[in-house]
């Protein structure tokens, strides 16, 4: 009942639609239920009677009742379908909203594949059966209730068939309701494993053409092609057998009726015309019991389809605005603290990512994290901008509490280059004005100067230059830079670059670094695997496993932290093999602060002997 409730509740302005659809639905099959009535009376009244004036009179009444159902039907018709594709359009545009409004902990518990799928697939669904669904919804129980009240009306004694074919109907349709309900929800995650695959492909076509994995990848494809065939098989298998049923019943009630009411006209009981209008009404009562059973299995099917979408319209989001006018207030300057914060990314989990972190940073400072994969710097800095919440301890943006803040005004305050740099669709301007819809063209090509953009942008078009989808025309490293540039846009108190100038060679990473230190009064926090990135910062931060393991200039650290010390002494190493000509092509030389010896905690945060 209550996944029928959320159908209703979505109706919207399409309420009306729906409440005339079901007037021309029972107006419809009251008329054509009168029908077999006039029929009767011409057979048993005008056909002996020899009355042609009567039989007339009769078929006219006939013919209007006809001409009335057909005007009705073509009411429903287009009434059911706004219902249908506006229910369709309301359900998509509140699970897409609320999507908007669920924080990375909501998502992370959802793939991606299984929301398109509840958007696409489950909504499909849902349209179809109320499409499709709601004539014989109305219609079946119309006609059940109607034709049985006129088939007592004609016989009694014929319509007392109907009291034991229909418990028996009833039970039939009842088992296979509750075998088919669970096997729907396996049809539609068989569905999401489809998808799944299918968007991982899509995605990596690059990587799977470079490999030469296509055989592998269709192997893969198959796997999940031939679960989703044979759970729809067995699903689909189950659903059907309430046809040869409903048809048996209907030859057993069709040929019981007749020896009854043969027997009924030999006793001079029964008049023909009421056996032949008796029998419309057999064909009426077993058709609206099919109606019924259909559905049914489209009800089951489609409220297992509401289902999966009111587990994400349910949804409670992880981190919610708080109220009060106050919290619209931003940040008054770019200080960051970290009062013994704690983190782990899901409740259950073992143990925590961050550890009892206390840390302080001035504002307008720069200051670099420094640590191995795995120690834990993306998460540290996801905590200023509210994309997660501390598990324990307190975040704090100019000297307030981010949970104080309202989302949109401390996520204006905090610009982040996430470590995954997306692009959209769209041009060179249109990305750059996610981060200000008003900046004018000479404000993005001074954010295009500043992240050494204006390098290649006349190359790919200048601004108006299509990127193609997710920046599929530009390099990993343009993409890099111009996401750069469309954070620089935002103008924030704090900016974050999540080893954001990993994919661009050093000369290029100095002159980003050397704009963005002329950026005045704006924290600057650089996450880095290479220490020539850091090494010039106020303070550089190094994390291992999940803690703070050392804080200070270049020159504390590597007179005094072992990790620093490692971490320098392995990239200088490199870098000075690099320069002797071992062997490195320019992709190597673009980069000679990357490699890692074994010793170093670089993977994991772990030291290797």
């Amino acid at each position: 009942m209550r996944n029928l409730k959320i159908l209703f509740s979505y109706l919207g302005a399409y309420r009306r639609d729906a409440i005339l659809g079901m007037l021309f639905v029972t107006a419809e099959t009251a008329l054509e239920l009168f029908i077999p009535v006039i029929m009767a009376n011409i057979i048993d009244v005008g056909v002996p009677a020899g009355d042609i004036n009567y039989m007339l009179l009769q078929g006219a009444y006939m013919l209007v009742c006809a001409a009335c159902s057909l005007a009705l039907g073509l009411g429903y018709a287009r009434t059911s379908a706004r219902v249908a594709s506006g229910l369709g359009a309301n359900l998509r545009a509140a699970e897409y909203r609320k999507i908007q409004t669920l924080a990375f902990g909501n998502l992370d518990e959802y793939e991606t594949s299984s929301l398109v799928t509840r958007m696409t697939t489950d909504i499909t669904v849902i349209q179809n059966a109320v499409g499709n669904g709601f004539r014989p919804m109305v219609r079946g129980p119309v006609n059940l209730v109607m034709g049985l009240v006129y088939a007592f009306v004609l016989s009694r004694e014929l319509a007392a068939v109907f009291a034991v074919i229909l418990p028996m109907l009833a039970i039939v349709l009842g088992i296979i309701t509750v075998r088919v309900s669970p096997l729907y929800r396996q049809l539609q995650s068989s569905m999401d494993h489809l998808n799944g695959v299918v968007q991982e492909d899509l995605t990596a076509v690059r990587a799977v053409k470079a490999y030469v994995r296509a055989e592998h990848e269709c192997d893969k494809f198959d796997t999940v092609n031939t679960e989703l065939a044979g759970t729809a098989t067995k699903t689909f298998g189950t659903a059907v057998l309430n046809l040869p049923v409903f048809q048996l019943s209907m030859y057993v009630a069709a040929v019981s009726i007749l020896w009854i009411g043969g027997r009924m006209i030999i006793e001079g009981r029964l008049g023909v015309g009421s056996l032949t209008g008796f029998m419309s009404y057999v064909l009426l009562i077993m058709n609206s019991l099919m109606m019924i059973s259909n559905v049914f299995l489209l009800l089951t099917r489609a409220l297992t389809s509401v289902g999966r979408i009111a587990e994400v319209l349910d949804e409670v989001p992880f981190i919610a605005n708080p109220a009060g006018d106050l919290a619209a207030a931003a940040p008054a300057d770019g200080s960051i603290e970290f009062r013994d914060v704690s983190f782990k990314y899901r409740a259950d989990a073992a143990e925590d990512v961050l550890e009892h972190i206390d840390l302080r940073i001035e504002s307008g400072s720069t200051v670099g994290i420094l640590g191995g994969t795995g120690s834990g710097k993306s998460s540290l800095v996801q905590l200023i901008a509210r994309l997660y919440d501390a598990t324990e301890g307190a975040v704090l943006v100019g000297g307030r509490d981010v949970r104080d803040y309202d989302l949109a005004t401390l996520r204006d305050a905090v610009g982040i280059v996430l470590q995954k740099n997306v692009l959209f669709t769209g041009t060179v301007r249109e990305n750059l004005q996610w981060g200000n819809p008003q900046a004018s063209d000479d404000e993005l090509l001074a954010a295009c100067r500043a992240a050494c953009v204006d390098e290649f942008l006349d190359r790919i078009g200048g601004l108006d230059g299509e990127l193609g989808q997710g920046g599929a025309g530009v390099s990993g490293g343009q993409k890099q830079r111009l996401c750069i540039a469309r954070t620089l846009l935002k103008h924030p108190r704090v900016l974050i670059f999540d080893d954001s100038t990993s994919a661009v060679d050093m000369a290029t990473d100095a002159k980003i670094r050397e704009h963005i230190a002329r950026i005045p009064d704006t924290t600057v926090l650089i996450i880095a695997q290479r220490i020539a990135s850091v090494m010039d910062a106020d303070r550089v931060v190094v994390l291992d496993d999940g803690r703070v393991h050392g804080v200070g200039t270049h020159e504390e650290l590597l007179a005094g932290d072992n990790i620093y010390q490692e971490i320098y002494a392995s990239q200088m190493e490199f870098a000075g093999n690099a320069d002797a000509g071992d062997g490195c092509d320019d992709g190597c030389a673009n980069d000679p602060f990357s490699s890692v010896p074994s010793g170093s905690t670089l993977e994991g945060g772990e030291r290797h002997a």
